[in-house]
């Protein structure tokens, strides 16, 4: 996913391998090369051969990076090294990776010198990437987002990368402990006096003195998982059909009333927008929430559109912030 000023998410089967004898003096057939390929249909409803699951991966974006690494797949090659460091901390890379580039233009050369078993990338991949990428090696493709299902999006996708890595075991330990700490999050909140809280989670910007932001409003897997913790979002305004993100400025923060107000920035990439970009502005030291002291920014390093590794994360960070 591409954002401004940010360096910003099935069908398999596998051959049965036998090995039948006619009779106690037949040696045992050996088994040919296509006993252990496996084939996976991935988002595009394309079907993609494999040789076996795949070990050399490379990730164009770093939802499937995070999902590799949880799934204990090392990944070859990663777009955005640097940015994937600082932004998605909750699986972190290690050991030498080869950077392949930005993660809307990733370079095919640097991917083809890898010599990966797989490619994996999203929706938000532009179609002539792929079709560049697809030359060098199989690749498919998960489905970025989709503010219908986003939470079952993202753990399709994590399904989706498991069948392609022979990880399907530990796919789905990683997601039960995440509906796991969902549950005990929402306990948690619910003993606090915080069930039904009003939450209202934005993300934003400064551009010359003006500071735009960005709700995450119905749809947006954060407030979707916000809604799985027991909390109610105050945002009124309609997001778009993908991420569930939509825009305003700091006028328009006066609509969600004495909400708590969540945030999270990157002092990677940005100055505060909120502390920093709006310390001085009259509406912003009106709002209740400020007044109350209900301004929350989370730690840096939680990647807002990740897998279950960030979200996990984030709502360890977000409990402890509303209850503290």
């Amino acid at each position: 996913m591409t954002t401004k000023h940010w360096a910003w998410p099935v069908i398999a089967g596998t051959a049965a391998l036998t090995l039948v004898g006619c009779g106690t003096t037949e040696a045992p057939k050996e088994a040919s090369a296509s006993d252990s390929t496996l084939t996976v249909t991935d988002a595009r409803g394309t079907k993609v051969k494999l040789d076996g699951p795949a070990k050399r991966v490379v990730g164009t974006e770093w939802n499937v990076v995070e999902s590799l690494i949880t799934l204990g797949i090392d990944p070859v090659g990663v777009a955005d090294v640097k940015g994937y460091r600082a932004y998605d901390t909750a699986a972190p890379l290690t050991g030498d990776v080869k950077d392949i580039g930005t993660r809307g233009e990733p370079s095919v050369d640097t991917v083809a010198a890898l010599k990966p078993d797989l490619i994996v990338a999203t929706t938000d991949l532009p179609d002539a990437a792929v079709k560049q990428l697809s030359k060098v090696a199989p690749l498919i493709v998960v489905k970025a987002a989709d503010a219908s299902r986003q939470i079952d999006q993202m753990t399709d996708n994590v399904t989706l990368i498991a069948e392609a890595t022979g990880t399907q075991d530990k796919a789905e330990s990683e997601i039960a402990a995440f509906r796991k700490k969902l549950a005990d999050g929402k306990k948690e909140l619910a003993t606090a006096g915080l069930g039904g809280e009003e939450v209202a989670f934005a993300d934003g910007w400064k551009e010359g003195s003006q500071v735009s932001v960005r709700p995450y409003v119905k749809g947006a897997l954060l407030t979707d998982i916000n809604t799985e913790l027991g909390l109610v979002s105050p945002w009124s305004m309609k997001g778009d059909a993908g991420y569930g993100l939509a825009a305003t400025d700091v006028e328009g923060l006066t609509k969600i009333g004495d909400a708590q107000f969540v945030y999270i920035t990157n002092s990677a990439d940005t100055a505060d927008p909120f502390a920093d970009g709006l310390k001085d502005n009259a509406v912003w030291k009106s709002l209740p929430f400020v007044k109350n002291g209900d301004v929350h920014r989370l730690p840096d390093g939680i990647w807002m559109f990740g897998g279950t590794a960030s979200m996990t994360q984030y709502v360890d960070a977000l409990v402890d912030a509303l209850t503290k």
